[in-house]
C-alpha cells in the first residue's frame, strides 16, 4: 500500500525511497483491514559474523519494533536472510533478557544479585583497572570475546590501554583452518567468488549451513545456475551436499590425503596452470631442498611434484578415504578443466575435529595454487583483499607488551590466544587478574573443561573482579561480580565487514529506537536512554569507561576517547563515526555527496555501502608508493 492509499505492484522489499513511511495491512487484525504506519530503519544483523542486512519495522503510533526483514541495498545479503534474522524480534521481546546493570551481593554462585547504577559499575571497574595500571599490572585485565560483531573498536579500546589484553575462543574453533591458510598466503582465512567459479569444492558443510550461510549460499546457487560443477567433501549427507553434483563421504580425517591425490592427478594429467605456479610459487626452493640432484629449471617441476606425492595414488586414495577410484579421476578432471575459477573453502570440522586438521585446508590451498585459482574471478581470495576495516584518523598504536597469559612463552608457534589454558595457568599460580571481561561469551560451557573454568571463576584469588557483558544469562555470567546488559543487533552501534563475495563492503549497525526517536526530534546523550530498561552499548560503555579509568588524563587514556570538536568532554559516536566515514572509507564521501547526505546520514539511511572497484589480481598491481615510505626493496 502507498503512501496515498493506492494499490501498487507487487515488490519484494518497500522503495528505498518510502522507507521513511510505509503503510501495510495489519495481520493479526485479519479479517478485518487495519493499516499500520512503520518506519524501516536499517541495521545489521548479531546473530552470527555473517552481519547480514536487516530493516527494522518500527510502528510510528507505538515506537515498537514489530519485526525484521532483510535490507535490500546490503550488497553481501542482498535482502535475504536465514531465520535467525528475523528472529532478531525475539532477543528483543525476551521476557527473560537482562535490563538493568547487576552486581553480585552474595557468594559466588550464590545467585544473589542487587540493581546497581551504571555509574556505580562504572566508577568500581574503572577505578580498579585505574590502580592496575598505575601500579603497572597491565597484564592483570583481560577482555575475552566469544562473538564479535565489530571491527577494530575494541582493538582501538585495549591500544589505548597500552594492554595485550584480547583473548579469543578462536584456538577451540576455527583455527585449525586458519593455520593451514595463514601458511600460505599470510592472510588466515579464504574469500571464495563462489558466484562466477566453474567449481565450487567445499569440504564440511557448516559454512554453507551455518558460518556465512546465507550471502555464501546465495552466490553457490548463482555459480550452479551458471554452470558450475559444486563437489562436497562431508561424512555427512549435508543440506550442502544433497545439493552437490559430487559428495564424498570421505572417512573423517582423510580429507588432506584426499585432496593430494587430486593435486597428484592435475600434474599427472598436466591439467594444472604452470604459468601461474612459475610466476608466483617459489618452486626454486622446492627443487633445491627436497631434490638438489635436478637442475633448478622450472621443467623439472611437474617430474618432482609426481615424486613427492608418489604415495597420494587415486588408488591409495580411495583405500585410505573409502571413496571410489573412479569418483576421484572424474573429479579431478573437472577441476583440471576449470583452471582460474576454482571457488574452494572449508573451515571446521576437518580441520577442527582431527589432529593435524590444519593440513585440510592447506591441501586445499593447494588446489586453488595448482588451477591458478588464487584472486581471479571464480577463484578464491585472500579474505584481507575483500574484507574492509576501516581506521579511524584517531587510531592509537599497539603496546608492547606481551601477555604470556595468553601466549604461553613455551608455545611458540601458536597461531592464536591459548584461552583453553587460562584457567590451568591461573590454577598454577602463574598469574592471577584483577579484572576480567567475557564478552557475548560462556566459557564454563563452551570450553571442554568447563569445571576447571568454574572453579577459577568462582575463585576472587584469582579472578579479582568478573565483568560478564551479555544480554541474557549464561553459565559464566552466573559466576560473575558485575553482569552488565549489553545491547542486540537493534541497540547499538557497530561496522563490520566479511569475506562473502568478490568485492569489499561495510556493514552499519545502529540503535533503531534511538535513531528512529531523533528523527521525531527527540535528543539523547546515550542510547541506553532509548534501549529498553538501561541496555548500554559497548562503544558508548568503553569511552565512559575509559574516563574512568584516567580520569585526570595522567594515563594518557582518556585523550583517545575525548572529542575532538569539545575538548574536554567525552567523544560521542556521531562524531566517531563522522570521522570514520568521511575520512577512511573510499568512495563514500562521493556516494553521500551524490545523494545530497553527508556521510553518517548515508550510513543511517542505507546501513551499508559497497567500496568501488574489483579485486581481481589484487597481486598483479603496483604497490603505491605512499605504502613503501620506509620500506627498503629487496
Amino acid at each position: 500500500m502507498t503512501t496515498d492509499g493506492t494499490t501498487a505492484g507487487l515488490s519484494s522489499y518497500p522503495p528505498e525511497e518510502t522507507w521513511d513511511h510505509v503503510e501495510s495491512l495489519d495481520a493479526a487484525a485479519w479479517p478485518t483491514k487495519v493499516r499500520r504506519a512503520h518506519r524501516l530503519v536499517p541495521t545489521t544483523c548479531f546473530n552470527c559474523e555473517a552481519n547480514c542486512g536487516l530493516l527494522a519495522w518500527v510502528d510510528k503510533e507505538t515506537g515498537r519494533i514489530t519485526k525484521f526483514e532483510g535490507n535490500p541495498v546490503h550488497p553481501a545479503s542482498r535482502g535475504r536472510n536465514c531465520a535467525k534474522g528475523p528472529a532478531t524480534i525475539n532477543q528483543v521481546e525476551d521476557p527473560e533478557r537482562i535490563l538493568y546493570p547487576m552486581k553480585r551481593v552474595g557468594e559466588r554462585g550464590e545467585g544473589l544479585w542487587e540493581r546497581v547504577s551504571w555509574d556505580q559499575a562504572l566508577d568500581d571497574i574503572g577505578g580498579r583497572i585505574g590502580r592496575a595500571f598505575r601500579e603497572d599490572r597491565h597484564h592483570e585485565v583481560m577482555y575475552h570475546v566469544g562473538r564479535m560483531g565489530d571491527d577494530s573498536y575494541m582493538e582501538r579500546v585495549l591500544h589505548s590501554w597500552g594492554i595485550d589484553g584480547h583473548n579469543s575462543h578462536t584456538n577451540i574453533c576455527s583455527s585449525g583452518a586458519r593455520v593451514g591458510y595463514a601458511s600460505w598466503m599470510g592472510f588466515d582465512r579464504p574469500s571464495a567468488d563462489f558466484a562466477n567459479a566453474k567449481v565450487i569444492f567445499l569440504i564440511s558443510s557448516h559454512l554453507e549451513a551455518g558460518h556465512y550461510f546465507n550471502p555464501h549460499a546465495q552466490r553457490i546457487i548463482e555459480g550452479q545456475q551458471n554452470g558450475a560443477t559444486v563437489i562436497c567433501v562431508d561424512p555427512r549427507l549435508s543440506n550442502t551436499a544433497s545439493k552437490a553434483d559430487h559428495w564424498f563421504s570421505a572417512w573423517p580425517g582423510t580429507e588432506a590425503f584426499l585432496l593430494l591425490a587430486i593435486a597428484r592427478l592435475l600434474v599427472e594429467n598436466d591439467t594444472w596452470d604452470q604459468a601461474f605456479f612459475e610466476r608466483w610459487v617459489n618452486w626454486e626452493t622446492f627443487l633445491r631442498e627436497p631434490r638438489p640432484d635436478l637442475d633448478p629449471v622450472f621443467n623439472n617441476v611437474g617430474p618432482a611434484l609426481l615424486d613427492h606425492y608418489a604415495d597420494y595414488t587415486p588408488a591409495a586414495a580411495a583405500r585410505m578415504c573409502g571413496i571410489d577410484e573412479d569418483r576421484i579421476r572424474t573429479v579431478a578432471g573437472i577441476i583440471g578443466d576449470g583452471l582460474g575459477a576454482f571457488a574452494s573453502h572449508t573451515w571446521r570440522a576437518s580441520s577442527a575435529g582431527n589432529e593435524g586438521g590444519w593440513m585440510v585446508a592447506r591441501c586445499l590451498q593447494f588446489l586453488n595454487v595448482l588451477t591458478g585459482s588464487v584472486g581471479t574471478e571464480g577463484g578464491t581470495n585472500a579474505n584481507g583483499w575483500n574484507k574492509f576495516i576501516p581506521v579511524t584518523p584517531a587510531h592509537p598504536e599497539p603496546q608492547g607488551r606481551w601477555n604470556e597469559l595468553q601466549w604461553p612463552i613455551e608455545y611458540p608457534l601458536s597461531h592464536h590466544e591459548l584461552s583453553m589454558l587460562l584457567p590451568h595457568f591461573l590454577k598454577a599460580g602463574r598469574a592471577t587478574l584483577d579484572t576480567y571481561f567475557t564478552r557475548v561469551y560462556n566459557p564454563l560451557w563452551t570450553n571442554p573443561d568447563g569445571f576447571t573454568w568454574m572453579e577459577v571463576l568462582r575463585d576472587p584469588e584469582k579472578i579479582g573482579c568478573h565483568v560478564a557483558l551479555t544480554p541474557t544469562w549464561n553459565e559464566s555470567a552466573w559466576f560473575a561480580d558485575y553482569v552488565l546488559p549489553m545491547g542486540h543487533a537493534a541497540e547499538r552501534h557497530d561496522v563490520s565487514s566479511f569475506e562473502t563475495h568478490n568485492g569489499r563492503w561495510i556493514g552499519f549497525r545502529q540503535p533503531v529506537a534511538r535513531r528512529h526517536r531523533e528523527l521525531d526530534g527527540e535528543v539523547f546523550e546515550r542510547t541506553y536512554e532509548a534501549n529498553p530498561g538501561e541496555v548500554w552499548e559497548e562503544q558508548e560503555f568503553w569511552i565512559d569507561l575509559s574516563w574512568r579509568i584516567d580520569p585526570d588524563g595522567s594515563l594518557g587514556i582518556r585523550s583517545q576517547f575525548e572529542s575532538w570538536e569539545n575538548p574536554g568532554t567525552p567523544l560521542t559516536l556521531d562524531e566517531y563515526y563522522t570521522m570514520l566515514f568521511e575520512r577512511s572509507v573510499p568512495g563514500l564521501p562521493e556516494a553521500a555527496e551524490a545523494e545530497g547526505l553527508a556521510p553518517l546520514e548515508y550510513m543511517r539511511r542505507k546501513g551499508s555501502f559497497a567500496l568501488p572497484g574489483d579485486q581481481v589480481k589484487v597481486y598483479e598491481r603496483d604497490v603505491p608508493e605512499v605504502d613503501l615510505v620506509g620500506a627498503d626493496r629487496d
